[in-house]
């Protein structure tokens, strides 16, 4: 949940490429002059400025200009770009921001005059990538051990991130109960939306359908579980009930409950 690097040091008329290295969907998005990032939160899927590449393909300094989503795999249901790039005709610093993700995930491009020395090589800036990246999947794996400890047979964790790494799965994902009992599904992140969707995948997944209080088996959909939020389903008939996040299924976000008498 980073640009890697963060800062890139460049010289006028010189252009940036960004590559996805991940499954999850990210943006490359540089606000309009007087457009604040609170305007775009939380991501609006069905905003086409949002979803879709906006702007040429020289920075003017001032309008609005958007990657459109970006993953390196096909993302059902979404257009999705590998790589977006940016030419830079004039100097000034230039914050920009993943809008799926927004202030968790910014990154800042210094344009100087043309023919000055560059602080960095791309070997450089490939270099603490690489060391970030390892960084960042340490930070990960030790989320994902805290997750487990919350994580329970009627408490499962749906997903979780730390401003720092996010883990894109549910933690105790196979879970065991008795008919009549609950499990709580529960977003700990800061910034990832999740949903706990069982049946048939609805068109509209961001809408929440069916009766989580009374659930006897067939199509039941949470909608978006923001960061902070929780989906409680009480199960009322015995059996095996297998879920998805209908939005990082795809990634392995999978789990399921077995229901006895």
């Amino acid at each position: 949940m980073a640009f890697l690097p963060s800062e890139i040091f460049i010289n006028e008329h010189d252009t940036i490429e960004w590559q996805a290295n991940a499954a999850e969907i990210h943006t490359v998005t540089f606000l309009a002059a007087g457009q604040s990032l609170e305007s775009t939160q939380p991501f609006n899927p069905g905003n086409a400025d949002e979803l879709l590449k906006r702007g040429g393909s020289s920075y003017d300094r001032h309008s609005y200009y958007n990657s459109g989503l970006l993953a390196n795999v096909d993302v059902p249901g979404f257009p999705v770009a590998s790589s977006y790039t940016l030419t830079f005709p004039r100097e000034g610093d230039f914050t920009y921001y993943c809008l799926v993700h927004g202030m968790m995930m910014k990154g800042m491009v210094h344009v100087r005059e043309q023919g000055t020395h560059y602080p960095y090589s791309q070997a450089d800036y490939d270099k603490s990538s690489r060391a970030q990246e390892r960084s960042i999947l340490r930070d990960g794996h030790k989320l994902d051990a805290s997750l487990a400890k919350q994580a329970t047979n009627h408490k499962v964790m749906a997903g979780g991130d730390d401003g720092v790494a996010m883990v894109m799965r549910f933690v105790r994902p196979s879970v065991t109960v008795h008919r009549g009992e609950s499990v709580v599904f529960t977003n700990s992140g800061m910034g990832a939306p999740h949903t706990v969707t069982f049946g048939t995948e609805p068109a509209n997944v961001f809408a929440p359908s069916g009766s989580p209080s009374n659930f006897t088996g067939g199509d039941l959909s949470s909608g978006i579980i923001p960061p902070g939020g929780s989906f409680t389903v009480t199960f009322q008939a015995t059996g095996t009930f297998d879920y998805i996040c209908a939005l990082h299924d795809y990634m392995g976000m999978t789990g399921q409950v077995k229901v006895v008498d």
